[in-house]
């Protein structure tokens, strides 16, 4: 009888196979296990690049659009720029202009005020040489004061005129020539007689006259005569009549009435220069 060698190995190459069977069915689910791993690893990495990749691309045009909005903002800055330096230089010329302006103003004023003041020390100083002149008339019937930057010589009818009158008594010749004296040494004086009555009707029936307005203008123009004759030149006289129109009382008394009659001399120094400084401005 033939031994078997191989009955006592058998179980234990069956055994070794059924081993190594349950060894590769591990493996293999191992491997499928892992491949899906695998798999769903692939897939996540997948949908996760297409996230960064669509991120990447957002991110790309918040890129481009800052990238714009920089450009337009520098544009705009620059623009601005320029227009606040052209405002500004604009600007600078204006008041670079406008200071030219006022220095050229107060010049002219600063002018004009030394001129004025010269005319006011001028005017005073005319008001006290004709005071000096007519020294020795009552101041009932002569007066020289200074208003609105004239000087004034207010001559009573009492001083120079009989009631009616247009010729002018010898007083009053006296105190005109010494005026007339004072004024050829004032050739910038201007002269203006203004002939002044009361509200007393002018007689009927007298010659050459019809009313108040005759009267004032005839005695100022004799006086201007008297002017002349003693030596002011013609072109610097100028007669008026202002008839009752402008009295110095308006009462009806017999006071106010004299009062009222009187002959106002008005001396104006030229002021020629300031005209021509009004002129140019």
């Amino acid at each position: 009888m033939k031994k078997n060698y191989l009955r006592p190995v058998l179980p234990a190459i069956l055994a070794l196979g059924f081993l190594g069977s349950c060894v590769s069915t591990k493996k293999y689910e191992a491997a499928l296990a892992e491949n899906r791993s695998l798999v769903v690893l692939q897939d996540e990495l997948t949908r996760q690049k297409a996230e960064l990749e669509s991120e990447r691309a957002r991110l790309q045009q918040d890129k481009e659009r800052l990238n714009q909005e920089k450009s337009d903002l520098a544009a705009e800055k620059a623009s601005t720029e320029a227009s606040l330096r052209t405002n500004l230089n604009s600007k600078n010329q204006q008041v670079t202009k406008l200071s030219a302006d006022l220095q050229a103003r107060e010049a002219r004023l600063a002018e004009m005020q030394r001129i004025l003041d010269e005319k006011d020390k001028a005017v005073n100083s005319l008001r006290q040489v004709v005071s000096n002149a007519l020294l020795g008339f009552k101041a009932s019937d002569l007066t020289v004061d200074v208003r609105n930057g004239k000087v004034y010589v207010s001559l009573s009818n009492q001083l120079l005129f009989k009631s009616g009158s247009t010729k002018v008594d010898a007083q009053g010749q006296e105190a005109l020539k010494k005026l007339a004296t004072v004024l050829q040494n004032q050739p910038d004086v201007n002269v203006l007689v203004e002939g002044h009555t009361d509200d007393v009707p002018v007689a009927r029936g007298t010659a050459g006259m019809q009313d108040n307005w005759d009267l004032s203008v005839l005695r100022a123009t004799e006086i201007t005569r008297i002017l002349t004759d003693a030596g002011v030149a013609p072109q610097r006289v100028t007669p008026s009549g202002r008839s009752k129109y402008v009295p110095v009382d308006a009462a009806t008394t017999a006071e106010a009435r004299q009062k009222n009659r009187r002959t106002e001399i008005i001396l104006t120094p030229k002021l020629d220069e300031l005209f021509q400084i009004l002129e140019k401005n």
